[in-house]
Formats: structure tokens, C-alpha cells, sequence
């Protein structure tokens, strides 16, 4: 089973970083009120980067590396 990070562009513009299973399901429940607290707020998101991983561990790994990098590094992931 494949595990993900990924990078959501909320409605303000912000990215928001998580990680998850299924890409698809988690973009439905963040834009459904459901998911994360600050999504909830900034609705709606999309997804707009992923990285795909084998184990769920590595995948929160990356995420926690990812949500210390300012907005700009994050934005040149996003762009490559």
C-alpha cells in the first residue's frame, strides 16, 4: 500500500503539508470540514504536490521536514 506527503494550496493562497493513504478521499475530507483544523478554516484546498512513499513513517517524516521550510522553498517544490 503506497503512503503519501503532499502539499494543499488553501483558498488564501497558504500550503498546507500532511500526509495520508489515499490522495483523493483526504483532499474530499479536508474540503468537506473534516479534516485538518487549519484547512477547516481556509477551505477550499487542493492538492497541489505529492510524493509517494512505502511506509506511512516515512511519509510523516518528510511531511515534518517539509513544515519547517518557509513558504518560498516550499513554493519551488510545488513549481520544481
Amino acid at each position: 500500500m503506497p503512503y503519501y506527503f503532499y502539499l494543499a494550496r488553501c483558498s488564501d493562497g497558504s500550503l498546507y503539508s500532511g500526509s495520508c493513504v489515499d490522495l483523493k478521499e483526504r483532499e474530499k475530507c479536508h474540503n468537506e470540514g473534516k479534516g485538518a483544523k487549519y484547512t477547516r478554516s481556509h477551505r477550499p484546498i487542493r492538492f497541489v504536490y505529492h510524493e509517494r512513499f512505502s511506509t506511512l513513517s516515512e511519509a510523516c517524516r518528510r511531511e515534518a521536514e517539509v513544515k519547517k521550510w518557509n513558504k518560498a522553498k516550499k513554493e519551488q517544490l510545488v513549481t520544481g
